[in-house]
């Protein structure tokens, strides 16, 4: 499976698999995937996944079979490979790709498999940026080069900006750039459905005081112990619910990003767990952390100390 999971995890033939072209891995670990998530696989699945031949496909599940047959039976009524009594993953399975590809479907833009695998509700995109205008923001983060574009804004309304864009950041409703502004001369987030009349600044190279190493806030790395809000009548749940170790969640994010991850998991960051309301299933026990922090102004509750 295309960008899935080509990892092997399983020792059992190493070399053989290791023998094996990065195509033929890929089929196998589709074969696999849908045996697995989905408890069947056929030709057709593999034909319709990477526009091969039906003989080619043939020689793939025979190759699967041949490496895992304690993974795979045939079964004669369906025509279709089923999932095996004695089942164990050969291939790595990301949770979050795996839970893309059963909600999203597969296709890379030449063998696209349309329409999601599984029933699934998804919440809705508010924030779908063009590709006109993505696609040169990627390059330039590849390339380590500066943009020009339009921007949008509150406080400025639309204007004309440079920037020097170093990473995509999703908060959990949009989509923003960590850049570098030429404009206020500060590293700021960049919406990208507020830009437009984007471009790459070919001959310009960034300098070094615009580069990701000069940015604090995305270089500090902030520990956050989350634990289940006071308030909350049931904590063992929400122990369980977050895979806490002795009653505490503790975790470590970007300065610059960890105040969309506070507001995403709609933590309590007030100083005495003062905010109500059962969607405060978590408060933030050492809130002083937040101290400095430019992100902390979407962090809900959150007071600067005195």
């Amino acid at each position: 499976m295309r960008g899935m999971h080509s990892k092997s995890v399983v020792n059992s033939h190493p070399a053989t698999l290791q023998n094996l072209s990065q195509s033929q891995r890929e089929r196998l670990a589709y074969i696999e995937f849908r045996i697995y998530f989905l408890g069947e696989a056929r030709r057709l699945d593999l034909i319709q996944r990477f526009g091969i031949a039906p003989a080619v496909a043939t020689r793939d599940f025979a190759q699967y079979k041949e490496l895992f047959p304690n993974n795979i039976s045939f079964d004669g009524k369906t025509k279709s490979y089923v999932f095996g009594e004695d089942f164990i993953p050969a291939f790595e399975h990301v949770p979050e790709r795996v839970l893309t590809a059963l909600s999203l479907g597969f296709g890379d833009g030449v063998n696209p498999v349309g329409g999601v695998l599984l029933n699934c509700e998804l919440p809705l995109a508010l924030n779908r940026p063009s590709m006109a205008i993505l696609a040169p923001v990627t390059r330039a983060i590849h390339q380590q080069k500066s943009i020009r574009l339009r921007y949008q804004s509150h406080s400025s309304g639309m204007s004309k900006r440079e920037l020097v864009p170093f990473a995509l950041v999703n908060d959990g409703l949009r989509w923003h750039v960590r850049a570098f502004d030429r404009k206020s001369q500060e590293f700021r987030d960049f919406v990208l459905t507020r830009m437009d009349v984007t471009s790459v600044i070919e001959d310009n190279t960034p300098q070094k005081h615009e580069m990701q190493s000069a940015d604090i806030q995305w270089n500090r790395i902030v520990e956050l112990d989350l634990v289940p809000h006071p308030n909350q009548q049931h904590p063992e749940i929400i122990q369980s619910d977050y895979g806490m170790t002795d009653g505490v969640l503790h975790i470590k994010v970007r300065a610059a990003t960890v105040g969309y991850v506070l507001r995403q998991w709609i933590v309590d960051c007030s100083a005495k767990h003062s905010l109500k309301g059962k969607e405060y299933r978590l408060w933030l026990r050492n809130y002083l952390a937040l101290y400095d922090v430019s992100s902390a102004l979407f962090a809900p509750g959150y007071e600067t100390p005195n």
